[in-house]
């Protein structure tokens, strides 16, 4: 370990952390010698139980406590609160060894975790400003209040005090009695793991939380200084969640290993497993640590212990149904939802997380302007290791069911909604948790929030959703199974959207195959992945191919979903857009160019599948050369499309595309050219200067600009 308890003379910008909270079990000191420190029982000494470790973060608290603490000052009361583990106690026992080392103040340092703890430690308190053996024994024999006598003698105290009551986490015990109080001759500093206001009126509250990432990083090398470098230690750091206790025992561990010395890489790469709670209080044999609190996987325990002592067993299941996801914000609307009744009671759902709140086992944060609750993940590991096996199905079961009804459940193309993008994370991590039959249920949510995210626009979100959705379930699912092969084939749609065209043809390629031979050439999942099969190819430029594929599409479609199913009318639109001009007016005996007004009467005129045929229809009418007809209509899409979707949707790009060819090919070039320079533009802001359609868009102006542009 680096540092030492007289360290802060050196650096008051550090902070000493004792790897979490820390407590004192028991307190002889009844009396004597008050004049001086005692012995190591005694109240004058914080109970850490080892000497503490550098940290090099929490200035800004450590300053507002110093000014309370001043000569001069007296009469606060300070609370301290976060999470079990965050460090709160070290900040108490650093601000202690300043004020009775650099001030002579005298600090007063009782265990407030329980009734008992906190009535001897306050009798000792007492016995230390100079309470008589007789007083002290009738208020043990409850003669006399003893809340009482204590706060007589702290008034009566000669000298300056700083009284800290640590783990102060059932904030009612103080309530009973009347233990907490100020007096101007002191200064009260308290722990706690209940951040609600209401427990601590008047006093002054201050967040710990986790450490930023470089202080982080630095703790695991003060404690294992060889066993890499900053930026490994930065690594480890970000996947402990930067929580101090974490990092004190994971350092602990590194730097106790003998025969076969760990370096942060191999760390790193256990904690990949599923016992890391594990690995990482493995840390605290190499300290000597025994407490509860100061291992992660039961320092939370206890809160879940007083949970079911209170009467809020909704709580620690409402915290359990959190652990099926991830360590990110997740929208409080997900839990709003009939579904959670599996879990526990919806009408007890506010309290349950109230609860949750109050023990700042989460809090609530604001992401992508919606309102969420998140938990740090070490947290939400350690109670998925700890829960019963036999409430995993049902937790599982609802967890899928709550971000099933978050996902659109017909995703429709849209602007960008940054809402989907905080359910990634989730789906992804409820992948990883779950076994038995809900892989499949989740999966299917996961592909069809990949879908949701790829109508938006976010094609590199939807390609990663979808991937790595399907590697997580077909560990249980095999490579074959429907649900796989689905997921798979919205990852080679991804790809395509990405520009990434040799990738999404093999990817497609291989999926239809095996769905072909599987699940028969009319099944829909095999239609869907030749779709997206043809669109590669005709943007490799094998338009006959493609054209092949399309037709077969169709035929599969209008066999299996039926001539007015929206995905079927998509597929014939489609041929609007790939047939030469040669071959569209006599298609499907000269009716495929009426297909517009026939989406528009079967699925409305603002049916996405309905502009979408109408794009298509302006392109070919603009193929047959009828120029006017094709300005009008393309416009008018175009403009819809803004309306909806927002100017820079891919589709709106696609749209004023072919608006810049019938102006120009109308004669208004220099139009032309003002719409591509805007294309081209917002193509490189979103797609990047390198994608085929930002390329093809680039060309397209060249063309106009050196007048070799012809239509």
């Amino acid at each position: 370990m680096t540092g030492g308890m007289d360290g802060h003379a050196e650096d008051r910008g550090r902070v000493y952390q004792a790897s979490g909270d820390q407590h004192i079990n028991e307190h002889h000191h009844y009396g004597g010698d008050t004049s001086g420190a005692s012995g190591p029982d005694s109240v004058r000494r914080p109970a850490v139980g080892r000497s503490p470790v550098v940290l090099r973060d929490r200035t800004e608290v450590m300053d507002r406590l110093r000014v309370g603490v001043e000569v001069g000052h007296g009469g606060e009361v300070y609370v301290l609160y976060g999470m079990g583990g965050s460090g709160k106690t070290a900040v108490a026992c650093a601000l202690f060894q300043e004020v009775t080392g650099e001030q002579s103040r005298v600090g007063l340092w009782v265990n407030a975790s329980d009734r008992a703890s906190l009535r001897a430690g306050m009798l000792a308190v007492a016995a230390d400003r100079g309470a008589s053996d007789g007083e002290l024994l009738a208020a043990r024999n409850g003669l006399r209040p003893a809340a009482d006598l204590v706060w007589t003698y702290l008034d009566r105290s000669a000298e300056p005090w700083l009284l800290v009551l640590d783990n102060t986490d059932e904030p009612e015990i103080l309530r009973d009695g009347n233990w907490l109080r100020t007096s101007p001759r002191g200064t009260v500093l308290v722990t706690t793991r209940r951040a609600a206001a209401r427990w601590w009126p008047g006093a002054e509250l201050q967040y710990i939380g986790v450490l930023p990432r470089e202080d982080a990083a630095l703790v695991l090398g003060d404690l294992a200084p060889h066993s890499g470098t900053t930026e490994q230690a930065a690594r480890v750091a970000d996947r402990l969640g930067r929580l101090p206790l974490a990092l004190t025992l994971a350092g602990g561990f590194l730097s106790h290993q003998v025969i076969d010395p760990w370096t942060m890489d191999a760390y790193e790469d256990q904690l990949d497993g599923d016992e890391r709670v594990q690995l990482i209080d493995r840390g605290a044999d190499a300290l000597s640590e025994a407490d509860p609190r100061h291992l992660v996987g039961l320092t939370w325990q206890l809160t879940l212990d007083a949970f079911e002592a209170r009467g809020l067993p909704e709580a620690a299941a409402l915290l359990r149904l959190l652990a099926r996801f991830a360590a990110e914000p997740l929208p409080l609307s997900l839990l709003n939802h009939a579904d959670i009744g599996a879990v526990l009671h919806r009408a007890r759902t506010e309290t349950a997380l109230r609860a949750l709140l109050d023990q700042s086992l989460s809090e609530l944060v604001d992401a992508a302007g919606t309102r969420c609750v998140q938990s740090h993940g070490i947290l939400l590991d350690s109670v998925s290791a700890a829960t019963p096996a036999d409430l995993v199905p049902a937790l599982d079961t609802a967890a899928v069911r709550l971000l099933d009804a978050a996902v659109p459940g017909v995703p429709d193309a849209g602007p960008y909604d940054p809402r989907l993008r905080l359910l990634v994370p989730h789906a992804l991590v409820l992948l990883r948790h779950i076994g038995g039959p809900s892989v499949a249920d989740a999966l299917a949510v996961a592909t069809r929030l990949s879908v949701a995210l790829h109508r938006t626009g976010d094609y590199l979100s939807a390609w990663e959703t979808a991937r790595t959705a399907a590697d997580l379930a077909q560990r249980f699912l095999g490579a074959d199974h429907r649900t796989v092969l689905a997921a798979r084939s919205r990852a080679g749609r991804a790809l395509f959207r990405l520009g990434r065209y040799a990738e999404a043809e093999v990817a497609l390629r291989t999926v239809r195959d095996t769905q072909e031979r599987l699940l028969g050439a009319d099944d829909p999942d095999t239609a869907d992945s030749g779709y997206g099969l043809q669109l590669v190819l005709a943007n490799l430029g094998r338009r006959e191919e493609s054209v092949a594929l399309l037709r077969d599409t169709v035929v599969r479609r209008r066999t299996a979903l039926g001539p007015v199913h929206p995905l079927t009318l998509r597929a014939r639109a489609s041929l609007l857009e790939m047939l030469p001009a040669a071959e569209v007016a006599n298609e499907e005996r000269g009716t495929l160019l009426m297909l517009p007004s026939e989406c528009d009467r079967l699925l409305g005129p603002d049916h996405t599948v309905t502009l979408g045929a109408r794009h298509n229809h302006a392109w070919a009418l603009y193929l047959l050369g009828r120029f006017d007809e094709s300005d009008r209509e393309i416009k008018r899409v175009a403009e819809t499309y803004v309306r909806r979707f927002g100017p820079d949707y891919p589709i709106v790009l696609a749209a004023w595309q072919l608006f810049s060819r019938t102006r120009a090919a109308l004669g208004h070039v220099a139009e032309g050219i003002t719409l591509m320079t805007d294309v081209v533009e917002r193509r490189e802001r979103s797609l990047g200067p390198e994608h085929p359609f930002t390329v093809a868009s680039r060309q397209l102006l060249g063309a106009y600009r050196s007048g070799r542009w012809g239509p």
